[in-house]
């Protein structure tokens, strides 16, 4: 009799849990970043996006709503990241973002010095927002992303992050590609 008890209680704790969708404390969303992070690789993109962000019902795009600004979301994501060693970000941010008033966006001037002071100094790289949810859907066809969705409510401020080996740069991968080059050439000229 406990045994059929506890299972009717514990089946109706995940209905009702499961149904209904739960916003995450401060640090829930933490440990659900943490646990994604740690599951992606070169290829894969994070999304920091705002409150209006589309939501995607394709595989492989998984969400985590965040309690938080745009700013506080990307510094703890990017902070993430640096704890793997693994994977680097390349930062996209909308060419958009730089033309929007504050008059009619108020708070938009504000946002962004607090989203530079966010970056941890990586550099950036801005492209059209129509331009960069192409690379994400393209991306998306064959590689995981983690979008974050947070409660900043301005146009044009998501960050997008397209990852990177931490160990080897786009240098590294070119002088790599050079030496090879050169040794095929070497070796028509001397084929023996």
């Amino acid at each position: 009799m406990f045994a059929l008890r506890w299972l009717v209680l514990t089946s109706v704790a995940v209905l009702t849990t499961s149904c209904a969708w739960v916003q995450p404390s401060r640090s829930e969303w933490k440990g659900a970043v943490d646990h994604q992070v740690a599951q992606l690789g070169y290829r894969n993109w994070i999304v920091v996006s705002e409150a209006s962000f589309p939501a995607h019902s394709r595989a492989g795009v998984r969400q985590v709503p965040a309690p938080v600004e745009i700013p506080e979301a990307v510094d703890y994501v990017l902070n993430a990241l640096e704890r793997t060693e693994n994977l680097r970000p390349r930062v996209y941010l909308t060419r958009e973002l730089r033309s929007v008033e504050n008059d009619f966006a108020p708070g938009i001037d504000v946002f962004r010095e607090r989203i530079l002071g966010s970056l941890h100094g990586h550099e950036v790289t801005e492209l059209e927002q129509r331009s960069l949810l192409t690379l994400l859907e393209d991306a998306n066809r064959s590689y995981d992303v983690l979008v974050v969705r947070t409660q900043t409510a301005l146009p044009y401020t998501s960050v997008f992050l397209e990852l990177q080996p931490g160990y080897w740069d786009s240098d590294s991968e070119t002088r790599l590609r050079d030496t090879i080059e050169r040794e095929r050439m070497q070796k028509l000229v001397r084929p023996f």
